[in-house]
């Protein structure tokens, strides 16, 4: 039998040219972003000339004119070209001082086997801000065809560092982990830890009693063994933030009784082809030369494409949630219609991906305030329902006006928004609320 075969297949493949990927990373970036990019493109491109149009200017104060709330401050309506961060002389690096530096210089100094200090130090770099690691991201060690011991051998070096309790996968993970380097610790408290966090929050100490055989007064001592360790162990190594100041990249304003999306390109330079390098393409005899400004030429047509494409998607994507949230923007209702990134993706005609890539990190501003772009999704509850932002908006205000004394349970919560029309399950409520940072009734009572 031959083990030799000819076959004919017909298929299509899809390959990301240089072009498109320049594409893709233009539309992802926010207008401040864009701005670093296309002054380093012009430092590294001779061909690539920006320059200030007085238009513009002139044009963005015409707009604040019509619509006052615009920001004209200083981060508002900056118009200079120039980096906006320069680093403080003899200031710290803050990627040296980080939490995986720290964790990364430990295990440096174990002397691990190479692949276990790896596999560690991949470990370690995986760690939140927080000090965390996602069970997801360690499963993804295992589609790599990394054995499951070695796994579990570099995450228990991860968990041996400092600070106490870094690489949990959970809450009672890394209140474990801390407890585990302390002497003389009561396993009622371990107990506690591993099966009993949720009601211990609610203060619920009948179950733990029953299940545990322990005396209120030993509950609450072990709660207060528990309080003082530390649920974020990063938190130490999180760095003063200097404020960040949002620069739109949309406005909604209303002009002559007509709404209107505004792309807030009033800042950015003219971008254009220099007339000088395009001139000594055409005319120089220097193979060298002529190479390197044909490449150059090319690049700076693929970027004057890929900004015009940015501007159209975002434009788009803009009208389409004008249309869709017009009542909003018009001051009729607080409250935003349902819509979500695929239904958006599909009446503009493109892939659900490039919705995301034109509003991740934008800002839009309107008269109600400046909002991330992605605000403006939010999905219906069930089939036919309101929002999940309107749900939200609901339920903050029954909570608000609730009697502090006989605080609403979630099953209550849940028919008081059915009695104006909105099923939603309890499960439903209790989960809304917690992202809305609102404690159960019974922490709320007063």
């Amino acid at each position: 039998m031959s083990l030799v075969s000819l076959k004919t297949e017909l298929r299509q493949d899809l390959k990301l040219t240089p072009q498109l990927l320049q594409s893709m990373e233009i539309l992802q970036m926010n207008s401040q972003e864009l701005l670093e990019y296309l002054n380093k493109v012009s430092e590294e491109n001779p061909l690539v000339e920006q320059e200030d149009s007085p238009s513009l200017r002139s044009a963005y104060e015409e707009l604040r004119q019509k619509a006052s709330w615009i920001d004209g401050g200083l981060h508002g309506g900056t118009f200079a070209h120039e980096d906006s961060y320069v680093p403080e002389r003899g200031a710290a690096d803050r990627e040296m001082e980080s939490l995986t530096a720290f964790l990364c210089d430990q295990l440096d100094r174990r002397h691990l086997p190479k692949p276990l200090l790896a596999l560690s130090r991949y470990i370690a770099e995986l760690v939140d801000e927080d000090g965390w690691l996602t069970q997801e991201d360690l499963d993804g060690l295992l589609d790599l065809k990394i054995p499951q011991a070695l796994i579990d051998q570099a995450l228990a070096a991860v968990q041996s560092l400092d600070p106490a309790g870094v690489g949990a996968r959970d809450l009672s993970e890394c209140l474990l982990l801390q407890l585990a380097r302390q002497d003389h610790v009561c396993p009622a408290v371990m107990d506690i830890v591993t099966r009993f966090l949720p009601e211990l929050s609610r203060k619920h100490y009948g179950p733990i009693s029953r299940e545990l055989g322990l005396t209120v007064e030993e509950i609450q001592a072990a709660e207060k063994v528990i309080s003082s360790l530390e649920p974020h162990p990063g938190r130490a190594f999180q760095p003063a933030e200097p404020t960040v100041y949002v620069r739109p990249d949309i406005f909604i304003v209303e002009l002559d009784g007509e709404w209107k999306v505004m792309l807030n390109e009033y800042y950015l330079p003219r971008v254009s082809i220099s007339d000088y390098y395009a001139r000594l393409l055409k005319e120089s005899d220097e193979k060298e030369t002529k190479e390197y400004l044909q490449q150059k030429m090319q690049q700076a047509k693929w970027l004057l494409n890929s900004l015009e494409r940015r501007g159209s998607t975002l434009r788009s994507c803009a009208e389409a949630i004008l249309n869709a949230q017009r009542a909003f923007f018009s001051g009729v209702t607080a409250e935003l219609a349902p819509m979500s990134l695929s239904s958006l993706a599909e009446a503009l005609g493109v892939h659900p991906s490039t919705v995301s890539r034109a509003t991740k990190g934008k800002f839009l501003q309107c008269r109600q305030g400046t909002y991330p772009l992605r605000y403006f999704f939010s999905r219906a509850v069930g089939q036919q329902g309101p929002s999940q932002q309107a749900v939200k908006r609901k339920l903050l205000e029954l909570v608000r006006d609730e009697d502090p004394s006989h605080p609403l349970s979630d099953q209550r919560l849940c028919q008081l928004l059915s009695v104006q029309g909105i099923q939603v399950a309890r499960r439903t409520v209790a989960k809304y609320r917690l992202e809305l940072g609102l404690r159960s009734s019974t922490a709320r009572k007063r």
